[in-house]
């Protein structure tokens, strides 16, 4: 087992990406498997009133709340599929869904790009429950979030 230091990930600035994630209008937010960075990022820009969940995915299960607002931080394609079909059922009706994937062709990030997941392995994954793909947001030089939402019916 390699305890290997994971190199710092170059995000943006903290208000930019507040903004970017629309997080001002989130109440209840859990992250998955996010860089501690990021969470150190993100829970310093709340709101009293807003609550945050940082979680491993592997722990997705475990959890029986709702949320309004979440984040998946998944790099890799393996194992991918079961974070995401249960991330959906934590997923309240109205809300908004992103996960962060890596750029296909940077160095930086340990996945290799051969293993990575990418946008059209998100739509084709959540098509057939009607979320549909309607914006992103760069976090890094590296990394992109994607937001997901219900289709309006």
């Amino acid at each position: 087992m390699s305890h290997e230091k994971p190199s710092p990930i170059p995000l943006r600035g903290r208000a930019e990406i507040m903004e970017r994630l629309e997080i001002a209008s989130a109440k209840r937010l859990l992250i998955a498997d996010a860089p501690p960075q990021f969470e150190t990022l993100l829970a310093a820009g709340l709101a009293p009133e807003q609550s945050l969940t940082p979680i491993e995915a592997r722990a997705l299960r475990s959890v029986k709340d709702s949320f309004d607002w979440m984040l998946l931080w998944q790099e890799s394609r393996v194992g991918s599929r079961a974070v995401l079909d249960t991330a959906l059922k934590r997923l309240e009706p109205e809300g908004r869904l992103w996960v962060v994937t890596v750029l296909r062709k940077v160095q930086g990030p340990r996945t290799p790009a051969a293993q990575r997941l990418e946008p059209g392995d998100l739509v084709r994954a959540f098509e057939k429950v009607g979320l549909v793909r309607d914006r992103e947001a760069r976090l890094s030089a590296w990394h992109v979030a994607h937001r997901f939402t219900r289709r309006a019916s």
